[in-house]
């Protein structure tokens, strides 16, 4: 990947947020279960894949999702720049932070990896969207005041989209999603550990198709 401004990855990662209404967050534990687990998401609709790295095999786990046919993986909770090089020689083509710092940023550009990066108050998107991220997740979502405090700023931050994480459920999802500055959520009950520990690919390609039927 080549270098990237802060524009271009808010347009790439604008493009990506368009593909479904629902971005899974996903913990994998188990290496076996990656493709089984990507390949039932994609087929259920939801191609869009993040993957976060908070277990040992989760780099193996976006190598193994990048080989998927119509997938898009990301790593989520980039954290260090070397968070940023390990993902992008995973095979991530997009990363998710919690957060964001200028460091961050800064790697995320220089490996030319598109970043969503977090943000949970007017300053933090004001100070993103100085740096070209238009596009921007809002995290914990429910826990910062969730759909009423996105509809607050829609009416002063219009440039800004967000995809909400943290909290977000197929009861909850639509509230956010008929929001104007809304283009999808990010969430982990299309893939519940039950489900994927089980190898019950069956059930998470349903809640998959479900959640496509429901929101999209």
């Amino acid at each position: 990947m080549g270098k990237i401004t802060g524009a271009e990855a808010s347009k790439r990662n604008l493009e990506i947020c368009k593909l479904a209404p629902v971005i899974p967050v996903l913990v994998v534990d188990n290496l076996d279960t990656a493709n089984g687990l990507g390949s039932a998401l994609v087929r259920g609709g939801l191609p869009v894949l993040e993957v976060t790295l908070r277990t040992t095999c989760a780099l193996e786990a976006i190598a193994e999702m990048a080989k998927i046919k119509g997938g898009v993986v990301g790593a989520g909770t980039l954290i260090t720049p070397k968070d940023v090089e390990n993902a992008v020689a995973a095979g991530a083509t997009f990363g998710v932070s919690p957060g964001a710092t200028s460091t961050l940023i800064d790697a995320c550009e220089a490996n030319g990896l598109p970043l969503l990066a977090g943000a949970t108050s007017a300053s933090e998107s004001m100070a993103l969207m100085e740096r070209g991220y238009t596009v921007q997740k809002f995290f914990p979502a429910q826990a910062a005041g969730g759909a009423p405090f996105l509809k607050s700023l829609a009416s002063v931050l219009p440039q800004i989209t967000f995809c909400p994480t943290g909290g977000v459920s197929l009861a909850n999802a639509s509230d956010y999603l008929s929001l104007s500055n809304i283009e999808c959520v990010g969430g982990s009950w299309v893939a519940p550990g039950s489900a994927t520990n089980a190898h019950d690919w069956d059930a998470i390609e349903k809640l998959a198709s479900d959640a496509v039927a429901q929101l999209g």
